[in-house]
């Protein structure tokens, strides 16, 4: 059940960050969706392994769930935008 929280959480987290996220990023609607579930999925796993905070307080539509969900997914969207730079 905590991986289908953390997708719907991931829906609304990767709209978020692709607001708060500065420069342009591209993809549409389905690339932020698909990037915000890979960054709320990574949050999550950072909020539960690296600093010891339960699935309960952070796998949740909580103000914990979203900010967490919200830095995973500015964290992968930042490295989606390092691999996908073209060098000009």
């Amino acid at each position: 059940m905590g991986i289908v929280i953390w997708a719907v959480l991931g829906l609304i987290a990767g709209a978020i960050a692709k607001a708060i996220y500065p420069g342009e990023q591209g993809g549409g609607i389905l690339a932020t969706m698909a990037l915000g579930i890979v960054g709320s999925l990574l949050g999550g796993f950072i909020g539960k392994s690296v600093f010891g905070v339960g699935a309960a307080a952070t796998g949740s539509l909580s103000i914990p769930g979203i900010i967490t969900a919200v830095v995973g997914a500015i964290i992968v969207i930042f490295i989606w935008g390092l691999l996908t730079k073209q060098s000009s």
